[in-house]
């Protein structure tokens, strides 16, 4: 299993994350832009050859919210659609959110990986699900 898939199984909801870090500037970070509701910036960890991602500045742990949350989620699709425009990816870029052990989410604050510059795969989950059928018969 993948070090980052043995992290999400493992990891639980916390205020204060290393993403969380980042917004307080705690921690230095290459950041693309910023508004008054969201952060972006470049993620140290590449799995394509522009990745960055955008991050709420309020907490949200998880995209499955209620309420004026749920629009604020929109924000952030629009925020890295715009980010990703500025930074040139003009053939298209894929954008991820992982909610939950299952979908690998390994930090509990809504982020928005947009990954670009390259051609992307699709389905990006085939080889898990493919997996699993294997597994069950």
């Amino acid at each position: 299993m993948a070090d980052e898939i043995i992290k999400a199984q493992a990891t639980r909801p916390a205020s204060n994350t290393v993403l969380r870090k980042i917004i307080c500037k705690e921690i230095p970070a290459k950041i693309i832009s910023e508004d008054d509701q969201c952060l972006a910036f470049h993620d140290i960890s590449l799995q394509a050859p522009t990745h960055f991602l955008v991050i709420p500045k309020k907490d949200i742990f998880q995209i499955s919210v209620t309420g004026d949350d749920e629009n604020f989620l929109g924000h952030l699709m629009i925020a890295g659609k715009k980010y990703a425009v500025d930074l040139s990816l003009k053939k298209g870029y894929q954008m991820v959110v992982n909610e939950g052990p299952d979908g690998g989410q390994s930090v509990y604050r809504v982020h928005l990986h947009v990954l670009g510059s390259q051609q992307m795969n699709w389905p990006p989950g085939k080889a898990c699900f493919r997996d699993y059928f294997a597994f069950s018969r």
